[in-house]
């Protein structure tokens, strides 16, 4: 992707009005997030000289920060009450909601649209589609009492009644994870800014359409984060993309689109709905990374974007996470190594960043991240989350759920400190704390898959496998190439008895595996190849827990084959004659992933093997008593002298040579030498 000069001052532009449009509703995110991309358009060469500059001064060049409103009934009501309208421009700044609102909307005002309504009941409950072109007829008395104010002003005085409702909301809370914190607190200002909108909309309705008439796209974004608080999905989401219709650059409603979307498919049938510009071109991007979506087309969106915005720190850390969806931890610490290097000051994001230090056990690198945003700014939700990753790298768990709690009471919809405090109390053995951390992240964000697969992990070890398996499950839905979630279900599985679909599921795992092996972010490459795995390093362990699950279930054969494929692993070595015996069955549950069939060839990554290790090692001693049912002593000599070379089941490895030569004393054959 590539944009003439004219595209980009035409872009430049786009987004200059973005910032100052959002400064003025008081949506700071957004307008931060323009500005950072308007930064990150690289300068024209050719500066103009001073005749340039004089001529555009003669012209009467105005910069975007003072552009009248192109409505001129709006642009008349703006310009009547700018006087009111910095008064509570301050105000909102102050954090004084309740002031900024009654500026515009005293309480007298607020009360008597919301009695005239009450009786109606106009926001439908529930997600009942196909409710996203109704609305309950108002009185004429009600529209009357709305005063007649501009778009803006109204905008800000509801968004900051909406703030003031979440801002009630939080002191009303009870301390995090405390004995009364079970998170029920709701924002009381709902209905009454969703009744004020509900009548605005109503009032200008065209007749013969549901069209707003003059709408500038800004009260459809509130009204669609309101119905989205209230769980009205559907109907949120229809509101959701009117607002971008109108006005595309405001990102915060991206994001509330985001939220409510949680598939793939979901995405995709939206996707035709929206405006088709760059700004949806980076929601569509945004997103998949929400969903954990890491293919070769997403990468090469990335690219095209990065062309236009260099140095934009938003696409620069999409790329980072990219790499660390695609487990390539390396390249992921590499990308936030150089965010931090172009934005040092900049917290956004970097828990991420400490969660990919964490795993690499990068400790000096997540002591420097600790330090530097902890002097930037300490009170600072990632910050918190940073110090506490850094304090569990250093088992002490305690004073990790200190700050991770401390993050919490700064923000209590930050993911990444639910979920990694419910790591932190299973690692304290306080698995009802765990529970409930892990419950919590889901509610503010049921796409987290970790959060799913700690609850997994919680109920198994208090073996409630039924639960567990439900989790996991989840988990696995999340993340369908992640061997990982498939081999904890597979595991419960065969706690449960349920030996073949345990099986089905660590074939499931091997797949994935393969998937991260090849880099091929679509899955395409791995389901596409006919019944095999060829060229694919395979975990031993998945391999021995399958063969020991054919083994349980009497089939000695299969089990054999996943045996000799395990102790392959060592080396690397080629067990392409045992290929075909990975094949996944077809007749796995549809839905559940697209790896329904599989298999596995050459073993070993590059030529190489993992060595020996105690799932080879026990692998070979089955295949040595194996050996030794079927009377094949000369192999189950070798065998076992291989295990005493291993120097893992050395003592029941010397056992079965003594057993061995008795045997074949006994049978008259000649010892081996």
């Amino acid at each position: 992707m590539s944009l003439t000069d004219r595209e980009k001052s035409q872009l430049r532009s786009s987004l200059q009005d973005a910032v100052v449009k959002c400064s003025e509703r008081c949506l700071y995110q957004s307008s931060k997030w323009a500005a950072e991309l308007l930064d990150a358009i690289p300068e024209p060469d050719a500066s103009p000289d001073d005749s340039q500059l004089s001529d555009a001064t003669s012209t009467g060049y105005t910069s975007a920060a003072f552009t009248m409103n192109p409505d001129p009934d709006e642009a008349l009501l703006e310009a009547k009450e700018i006087n009111r309208y910095l008064l509570a421009k301050t105000f909102f700044d102050c954090r004084e909601y309740d002031r900024c609102s009654a500026v515009f909307l005293p309480d007298s005002t607020l009360s008597g649209i919301v009695a005239s309504k009450e009786p109606k009941n106009a926001t439908p409950k529930g997600k009942g589609k196909g409710k996203a072109t109704t609305a309950a007829p108002i009185s004429r008395s009600t529209g009357e009492l709305l005063p007649r104010i501009s778009q803006r002003s109204l905008f800000l005085a509801l968004y900051a009644k909406y703030l003031s409702g979440e801002k009630s909301k939080d002191e009303e809370a009870e301390m995090v994870m405390g004995p009364q914190d079970i998170g029920a607190c709701i924002n009381k200002q709902l209905l009454t800014v969703s009744r004020i909108l509900e009548a605005w909309f109503e009032q200008r309705r065209s007749e013969d359409s549901d069209d707003v008439e003059g709408s500038q796209g800004w009260l459809e974004y509130l009204y669609g984060m309101v119905l989205a608080r209230e769980k009205n999905d559907e109907l949120a989401l229809y509101w959701l993309v009117r607002s971008v219709h109108l006005f595309p650059m405001n990102w915060g409603c991206w994001l509330e689109m985001t939220t409510l979307i949680s598939r793939v498919e979901d995405l995709n049938r939206i996707m035709p709905r929206l405006p088709q510009n760059i700004v949806s071109f980076m929601f569509h991007i945004h997103t998949s990374l929400e969903l954990y979506q890491h293919d070769a087309n997403l990468a090469n969106s990335l690219d095209q974007l990065l062309n236009i915005f260099p140095t934009s720190s938003f696409l620069l850390t999409c790329d980072a996470l990219l790499s660390y969806h695609a487990k390539d931890l390396v390249a992921a610490e590499q990308h936030f190594s150089r965010i931090l290097a172009l934005h040092p000051r900049r917290l956004d994001s970097l828990d991420h960043y400490s969660n990919i230090l964490y795993v690499m056990n990068a400790r000096p690198k997540l002591a420097f991240l600790a330090h530097l945003c902890s002097s930037v700014d300490k009170f600072r939700p990632e910050s918190c989350v940073i110090i506490g990753n850094y304090y569990s790298l250093l088992s002490l768990h305690e004073k990790a759920v200190q700050y991770f709690r401390r993050a919490l009471m700064l923000d209590r919809s930050c993911l990444s400190a639910w979920t990694l405090m419910g790591h932190e109390y299973v690692e304290l053995k306080n698995t009802h704390a765990a529970i409930e951390s892990y419950r919590r992240a889901v509610d503010v964000n049921r796409r987290d898959y970790r959060a799913w697969y700690g609850l997994g992990q919680t109920y198994e070890v208090l073996e409630m496998h039924a639960y567990a398996l439900w989790y996991y499950k989840k988990a696995a839905g999340l993340r369908p190439w992640d061997g990982k979630m498939w081999m904890a279900v597979g595991s419960c599985l065969q706690h449960m008895g349920r030996n073949q679909d345990g099986i089905k599921a660590l074939k499931r795992a091997l797949a994935a595996e393969s998937y991260y092996e090849t880099g091929d972010g679509g899955g395409a490459g791995v389901v596409g190849m006919p019944g095999s795995l060829r060229g694919m390093h395979m975990d031993p362990e998945i391999l021995l827990q399958i063969a020991s699950m054919y083994d349980a279930t009497g089939d000695e054969d299969d089990a054999k084959a996943y045996m000799e494929m395990c102790v392959a692993q060592e080396d690397g070595a080629d067990g392409s004659q045992l290929g075909e015996s990975i094949a996944i069955h077809n007749d796995s549950p549809p839905g559940e992933g697209s790896d329904d069939e599989g298999g596995a060839g050459d073993r070993g990554r590059d030529g190489g093997g993992t060595g020996v290790t105690v799932a080879t090692s026990k692998a070979r001693m089955w295949l040595a008593r194996f050996a030794m049912r079927t009377e094949d002593y000369g192999t189950a000599n070798r065998l076992a002298s291989e295990l005493c070379q291993d120097g893992v089941e050395v003592e029941e490895a010397k056992a079965l040579i003594r057993e061995v030569r008795s045997r074949m004393e006994a049978s008259g054959m000649s010892l081996p030498t």
